[in-house]
């Protein structure tokens, strides 16, 4: 039996909440709409590039958002180092889709979700760092980075998937 993505619960965050579960529901809702441009499709449909030159495909923005949970989370506000799942060169994310099947791929992405939902619980938003690029940040900004990330990404699948099998919405 061939392996589709799994369809995902896709709603919108509530309206009236604090500050930080407003920051966590947005990054949950990004995150649920990547999975949900995804739903039913194969491996193979998964890899589909959009149009020459780029290399860009479902599979390839599951794996390098997976890779970029971990980049911020863990990497950069705890210090541990937890990247290049795909390969050391971040473009790697996009390249080889065939050398880590996508039922692997999704997993990875769900784990790394959990984990930085992990490594983020019990930290205030105004916990800083120094990123790997030596700049003070603090957790707010990785919240609201990964939130444009993700709707950045998320348009680009919007058009991917159309490019897949012709469906569109949300």
């Amino acid at each position: 039996m061939t392996w589709t993505a799994p369809d995902v619960a896709h709603a919108f965050p509530g309206r009236a909440t604090d500050e930080r579960s407003a920051l966590q529901e947005w990054l949950d809702f990004h995150r649920q709409t990547l999975l949900w441009k995804c739903a039913g499709l194969t491996h193979e449909q998964l890899s589909i590039r959009s149009v020459e030159p780029s290399s860009l495909s479902l599979l390839g923005l599951v794996r390098h958002m997976a890779e970029v949970e971990a980049w911020w989370f863990r990497t950069n506000l705890t210090g541990v180092p937890a990247h290049g799942f795909f390969g050391e060169d971040g473009d790697e994310d996009f390249d080889n889709l065939d050398q880590v099947p996508a039922e692997e791929v999704f997993a990875r992405f769900r784990a790394e979700c959990v984990a930085a939902d992990t490594a983020a619980a019990d930290l205030p938003l105004e916990t800083t760092f120094v990123s790997a690029r030596g700049r003070e940040l603090d957790l707010r900004w990785i919240y609201l980075h990964m939130i444009e990330e993700y709707a950045r990404h998320n348009g680009h699948a919007d058009l991917l998937r159309e490019r897949v099998d012709g469906v569109t919405g949300d």
